[in-house]
């Protein structure tokens, strides 16, 4: 698997269980891991972004 394409898909995890996170933070009303889902849903987000730019600069 390419690096572009690995970067994508672990970015995407990353947002999948930051979401939860948060999800369960607030149910919990634990507000630290709901920062830290936020986080890492932040984390996710850039994580995907560098995948499609490195996938864009390797063409």
């Amino acid at each position: 698997m390419k690096s572009s394409t690995q970067d994508q898909a672990q970015g995407t995890f990353h947002k999948i269980t930051g979401k939860i996170k948060e999800l369960f933070g607030k149910a919990s009303l634990d507000a630290e891991l709901e920062g830290e889902g936020k986080n890492e849903i932040r984390a996710g987000k850039v994580q995907q972004k560098a995948g499609k730019v490195e996938k864009v600069v390797g063409q």
